[in-house]
């Protein structure tokens, strides 16, 4: 493990990170001296945003729920960089449709809430169960630690709103195995902490009017405003740093509590 309280030479692997929370991690983890094995879908604009960040990023074409591009992705970390310190989840995907519609007379798409569940909470799982392995081999420091995951789940976890069943279920899920996974990685010196993301500026909520973005600000105590990815970033590092955070679930989210 790298040096407690800097992200020098540490090396990382960043799941979503060609975009929004994932994409101001890489460019926080980069900046401050890491390097980074960015995941993303090969659709994505992963190798470009790692051509332009230079050689300590490196792209890997990766679908969170594939054992096989999981995998791949670690060996790069181990064959280009030598180890794995960290890794951060930030993948993920969401629809919103109500349980039940009944002026359409139509319920939720199972399928819908499946995929969700797959990609939000097995991804995670799947990237946590391979990425502690070679976290593992890790010498530890003085204090025993190999490592840290980071996770990512939402407010939506806590406050879901209407036609956020899916998206709610997956977040409730990563913050629930949250504690058990950092119990059954303890032995190993490796932590597990799990951020809890209110409303930032992501593609998501960029694709929205301007009307309902200084809405949305309007419901966030203080700061008035949508996060920027690298605040999330910043606590995804002081995570990283500080070496009794374990088992936690964080809210990022300026003291908002979405309301029905």
């Amino acid at each position: 493990m790298s040096t407690i309280g800097t992200l020098k030479n540490l090396v990382g692997l960043v799941t979503g990170g060609a975009s929004g929370l994932g994409r101001g991690t890489v460019e926080r983890f980069v900046r401050q001296g890491a390097k980074v094995i960015l995941c993303d879908l090969p659709t994505s604009k992963g190798q470009e945003i790692a051509t332009a960040l230079g050689e300590n990023c490196l792209f890997a074409p990766t679908d969170v729920t594939s054992e096989d591009d999981v995998s791949k992705a670690l060996e790069l970390a181990k064959s280009r960089f030598g180890r794995l310190d960290t890794a951060v989840n930030c993948a993920g995907i969401a629809v919103a449709f109500k349980t039940y519609n009944f002026n359409k007379k139509l319920p939720h798409v199972l399928a819908d809430f499946q995929k969700v569940l797959m990609v939000n909470t097995a991804g995670t799982f799947n990237v946590i169960r391979l990425a502690a392995g070679l976290i593992g081999e890790n010498e530890p420091n003085a204090d025993g630690q190999r490592g840290v995951i980071v996770n990512t789940a939402s407010v939506a976890a806590f406050d879901g709103q209407m036609g956020q069943a899916a998206y709610s279920a997956s977040k409730g899920a990563i913050v629930g195995m949250t504690l058990p996974i950092a119990r059954d990685l303890a032995s190993q010196g490796i932590r597990v902490v799990t951020v809890a993301p209110g409303l930032f500026d992501t593609p998501l909520l960029a694709s929205l009017p301007d009307k309902v973005k200084k809405f949305l600000c309007s419901t966030i105590p203080f700061p008035s405003r949508l996060g920027n990815p690298d605040e999330y970033a910043h606590l995804v590092q002081s995570i990283i740093e500080n070496p009794l955070l374990n088992g936690e679930v964080i809210r990022l989210d300026g003291a908002l509590r979405m309301m029905p």
